[in-house]
């Protein structure tokens, strides 16, 4: 028995003959027995510059583990001596070696550079780069990682110049093109799966960066590091993370874009570290609520919450309130693309920062500063919820507000400079619930108008009811100094 194996074609063509139609199409006979053009040629020629990365790490025991109490004389202490002592000693830490497997690609045979993920290599004392023709080289030296990125650049010794491979440009790869990835999975060495670009820009909370490719091409656990080709043989991106509830492929992996990754490499290669652009500002997404009420379309650019004192955007003339809408002539699409903009650009470069305030277009300059790596901030203390017998806190919208007093900014932890009317109640039945606001919260501003009083919050109202606008923009505080706009629905 034959069976027969229908193609979306050849229905199509059938549908086509059915409406009398089937004079227009003229496809070769080999369009029915001939598979997919084959990519043997170019699984071939990449091979040998993609590696197996495989890393030893001596895991410590911890000191000062409790050991059971025997009492003297019982007949259980020779048994715990003797099973002690085959063990180094009682009470003796116990080392053991932790192994784990990678990927990752040769971009330069004459210098020995590899590339592959900061994770694969993480904690490593030990890295050995093991090649297509079963030889091995222990890498010399990390020249240089970077945890954000989740990119690393190892250098080994190389007897004979290396097959390497180069880099393509992923911006110029669209959703739908065919992509190759050879890597590593599951130890096995190798492999070679094809799919094609799902989806670009993903966001997948893994860093401040994220702008992964998505791909269907089968990535699985030893993957990491490892390369996702174009149909030209260029690297176009470096296979990261995976979406798995069982830990195998899905059809759903990420690739760290090239564009990316050879600014990270250019850098560890010259520097030993990223050095990244600092701007100086907070900013948040913008929303439907505060499109609305700033006269713009949802997700326009980045809304400036708050601006660092001396920083860059400070000395530039940047405002809390602006919009950002392009960043040295690139477009800010949405918030999160402003933060990958500012770092890739030169340190000490002079850009164009397009900015919308108060409805109105302006461009000014900024001298790009570098970033340093900030501490962790000290978690939110939970306000203490006490009346102020000197005050009288009045409803509005729903939330009820009273001044912010020197013993309530001494109470509460704020700044001595920071100014406003304090959020005691929110009405969980009225618009205002859900809104990104809470118990504690100070606001700053309304409608771009410091406020101090009930009287200056009302004034604001109106002013925003008198020009038929139907969201207040608040500019709130909380005691760790984080600052946001809310709008708010009237």
């Amino acid at each position: 028995m034959r069976s027969t194996y229908w193609t979306p074609t050849r229905k199509a063509i059938l549908a086509a003959a059915s409406l009398g139609i089937l004079a227009h199409v003229s496809l070769p006979a080999s369009a029915f027995r001939d598979g997919p053009q084959s990519v043997a040629p170019l699984a071939d020629k990449l091979s040998d510059a993609v590696v197996n990365i495989s890393t030893t790490q001596v895991a410590k025991s911890p000191d000062g583990v409790p050991l059971p109490k025997v009492p003297k004389g019982s007949p259980f202490e020779d048994f715990f001596d003797e099973f002690f002592n085959k063990r180094g000693g009682r009470g003796a830490p116990q080392d053991r070696k932790v192994s784990s497997l990678g990927s990752g690609f040769v971009i330069d045979g004459v210098e020995g550079l590899v590339v592959t993920n900061n994770h694969v290599i993480e904690g490593a004392d030990e890295i050995v780069i093991n090649f297509h023709d079963g030889s091995k080289l222990k890498v010399d030296k990390v020249l240089g990682k970077d945890s954000k990125a989740d990119i690393a650049l190892l250098k080994v010794t190389p007897k004979t110049p290396l097959k390497s491979v180069s880099f393509g440009s992923s911006n110029d790869m669209k959703v739908g093109d065919w992509v190759m990835a050879i890597g590593n999975p599951f130890g096995l060495g190798g492999s070679v799966t094809v799919g094609i670009i799902s989806a670009k820009q993903r966001d997948i909370n893994a860093g401040p960066y994220d702008d992964f490719i998505q791909t269907d091409a089968a990535i699985n656990r030893g993957n990491s590091g490892g390369p996702l080709f174009n149909m030209s043989g260029e690297v176009i991106g470096v296979n990261t993370a995976i979406i798995s509830p069982t830990g195998g492929s899905i059809g759903i992996g990420f690739a760290v874009p090239s564009d990316t990754v050879q600014a990270v490499v250019q850098q560890l290669k010259e520097f030993g570290e990223v050095r990244r652009g600092w701007l100086g500002v907070k900013i948040q997404t913008v929303t439907e609520d505060i499109a609305e009420s700033l006269g713009v379309a949802e997700n326009t650019g980045a809304l400036v919450s708050a601006v660092t004192p001396d920083s860059p955007a400070a000395k530039g003339g940047v405002q809390a309130g602006d919009v950002i809408l392009k960043f040295d002539g690139k477009e800010v699409s949405t918030m999160r693309g402003l933060p990958r903009l500012v770092a890739q650009a030169p340190i000490g470069k002079s850009v164009d920062v397009d900015l919308l305030r108060a409805g109105e277009k302006k461009t000014v300059q900024v001298v790009v500063g570098r970033l340093e790596e900030d501490d962790a901030e000290p978690a939110a203390a939970e306000p203490e919820k006490k009346e102020d017998g000197a005050t009288v806190p009045e409803t509005v919208l729903g939330l009820t507000l009273t001044p912010l007093t020197d013993e309530l900014r001494t109470q509460l932890g704020f700044d001595k400079k920071v100014a406003g009317l304090l959020v005691t109640g929110i009405d969980p039945e009225s618009q205002v619930a859900g809104k990104n606001l809470k118990l504690g919260d100070v606001i700053v501003e309304a409608q771009q108008s410091q406020v101090a009083t009930v009287a200056d919050f009302n004034a604001a109202i109106e002013k925003v009811k008198k020009a038929g606008g139907r969201q207040v923009l608040m500019l709130v505080e909380d005691s760790k100094g984080d600052t946001r706009f809310v709008a708010l629905p009237l």
